[in-house]
């Protein structure tokens, strides 16, 4: 089966080395013919030290050639090249191919989920699957045991993509959920701002805590309002993906947030980090969506003051700490309170 991938950064050179270990024939396409020529000569990605692409997997940046008989799409663009990409694939796959997302994040302008802009390229009947969880593309091609969750709304589409993904380092989930897992996938990137701009603020592991607890739980009430399930953002593509994208060295939201606390601002830190900060954008989406559903979701809130408004950093923290008194659940309702 021909497997192409389309995106070739760390995250989509890394997916394109599980597929080949998994034993498929691997195209990965670059935008751009400067660097899918480097790719070819150098056989690796900058952003993935010591790695070496294999020499089977076939990198070309022309994207009728890599759609040529394509079973499989895998989508690992960053998020605001999702619908560009999308729309460029648009009558050059098959009816049947099966597109996988595994961008992470939220449309900055519309707001839409990505599942969402492909059915709208492709039709309603099309073969989606969304993947997300705990799986930095450091780890992942150094096949570093790792799992994630594959969601669709047809249940034979996530156990086919199960198949497709599992080996004995990646372990693979499946949903129906697609709705938790995308905005699980997005969101984190929001908190894990949060939690480098405390870390570069000086605080410590308390606040940490109170971040991710009380971020896993706004993230989870606008869920279950959009008609997710908040048990998924108490799995891999929520919790599990929170922690690592909060916590790791190789976190680029993290380590913006850090600056930030330190600091710079926003658009400094975004240059100083040199790749694509998907928090940034997600915050801006958060609030739109907060806002449309009805949902208070502080920290993002105050997150979006930061990172738009040039809010103190400081004086984020102050306003969230002084916000009325609450009940951390409220018995009886199946909800979380925020």
């Amino acid at each position: 089966m021909k497997v192409s991938v389309f995106g070739s950064g760390a995250w989509g050179t890394a997916i394109s080395m599980l597929m080949r270990d998994n034993g498929y024939d691997v195209t990965l396409w670059s935008k751009f013919e400067e660097e899918a020529q480097e790719l070819r000569t150098t056989r690796k990605n900058p952003l993935l030290e010591g790695v070496d692409i294999p020499d089977d997997i076939s990198i070309i940046s022309n994207i009728e050639d890599a759609t040529k008989n394509a079973e499989t799409a895998i989508i690992a663009v960053p998020s605001f090249a999702v619908r560009e990409t999308v729309e460029e694939l648009k009558g050059k796959l098959s009816d049947n191919t099966l597109i996988i997302c595994m961008s992470k994040g939220i449309e900055k302008d519309s707001s839409c989920l990505f599942t969402g802009i492909i059915q709208d390229v492709f039709g309603q009947n099309t073969p989606i699957a969304a993947v997300s969880g705990p799986t930095h593309a450091e780890e992942i091609a150094r096949r570093i045991p790792s799992a994630c969750v594959a969601a669709s709304e047809d249940t034979k589409v996530a156990q086919l993509v199960q198949s497709m993904l599992m080996n004995d380092y990646l372990r693979v989930y499946t949903s129906t959920d697609v709705i938790g897992v995308e905005l699980g996938a997005a969101l984190k990137n929001v908190i894990a701002i949060c939690v480098g701009v405390c870390d570069g603020l000086g605080f410590g592991d308390n606040t940490i805590a109170m971040l991710m607890t009380r971020g896993i739980a706004e993230m989870a009430e606008l869920c279950v309002k959009m008609g997710g399930r908040k048990e998924t953002l108490a799995g891999l593509a929520g919790l599990g993906d929170l922690i690592v994208t909060c916590m790791s060295r190789h976190s680029r939201n993290r380590r913006a947030g850090v600056l930030i606390g330190e600091g710079n601002s926003a658009q400094d830190a975004m240059t100083k980090v040199g790749a694509m900060v998907e928090g940034y954008y997600a915050a801006k989406a958060a609030i739109q969506l907060s806002e449309a559903m009805g949902v208070d979701m502080p920290i993002c809130t105050e997150a979006y003051k930061v990172l738009y408004e040039d809010k103190s950093p400081l004086e984020a923290v102050k306003d969230l700490m002084s916000r009325e008194r609450k009940s951390e659940h409220n018995t009886g309702e199946e909800r979380w309170v925020i």
